[in-house]
């Protein structure tokens, strides 16, 4: 694997023979270690819908500015799982039954056919979705915006930066500005919280505009 994993915003992920088989989605990791544990590829799916799945951090091969190259045992991603899995479940009442109604995920609101059902008068059925992803792990969207101390909107991630070594976030590359766009390099030590959709940093505004223009570090 090369010196800096590479995470481009909508890079393409291609097999180890070259065949590009989707682009990557999010970056998966934990927010209290800032360990990579996972990326999410979107994929083509059933019915030429979009499929999102969960391909293992050790699975990458190499990274580059616009592609990201799987190991060989990683094949086309046909037998990874969905990111998200959507259930029906019975509730009555206030209290669930516990019990799964579907088989196989919903692919972003197109359930896959599979076995009806009747649920009685009284039920009501509802919808879970459950995230494959590891516990205490948060899927982060390429593209998230970034959230100052004061609050402001700064920008949004274009690329993550990991250690190959222990596959540690080092740094992340964000967008700024409206007419004419630039790239920032911000150290993980200034992020306080990750989420799905927003970074929250410790340090404010100009801290973010006096930081240095993003070469990747070596």
């Amino acid at each position: 694997m090369n010196e800096t994993i590479l995470f481009q915003k909508n890079a393409s992920v291609v097999t180890a023979k070259g065949k590009k088989i989707g682009s990557l989605e999010r970056v998966v990791l934990n927010p209290a270690t800032k360990v990579v544990t996972d990326i999410v590829v979107r994929t083509n799916g059933r019915l030429f819908t979009k499929a999102d799945k969960v391909v293992p951090i050790h699975l990458v091969d190499q990274t580059t500015a616009s592609e990201i190259v799987l190991e060989d045992q990683a094949g086309e991603l046909q037998y990874f799982p969905y990111f998200e899995e959507s259930h029906m479940v019975e509730v009555n009442g206030s209290e669930h039954n516990n019990q799964t109604k579907t088989e196989g995920p919903l692919v972003y609101g197109y359930p896959q056919v599979g076995a009806m059902f009747a649920a009685s008068p009284n039920d009501q059925v509802i919808t879970e979705t459950e995230q494959n992803i590891p516990e205490g792990t948060v899927a982060m969207k390429e593209g998230a915006k970034v959230i100052t101390a004061e609050g402001k909107h700064v920008g949004n991630v274009e690329r993550v930066l990991a250690d190959p070594s222990i596959e540690q976030v080092t740094h992340m590359i964000i967008s700024t500005g409206m007419l004419v766009k630039d790239e920032k390099l911000i150290p993980i030590r200034w992020v306080s919280r990750i989420g799905e959709n927003e970074i929250h940093l410790k340090v404010d505004k100009k801290s973010v505009e006096e930081s240095d223009t993003a070469p990747i570090p070596g």
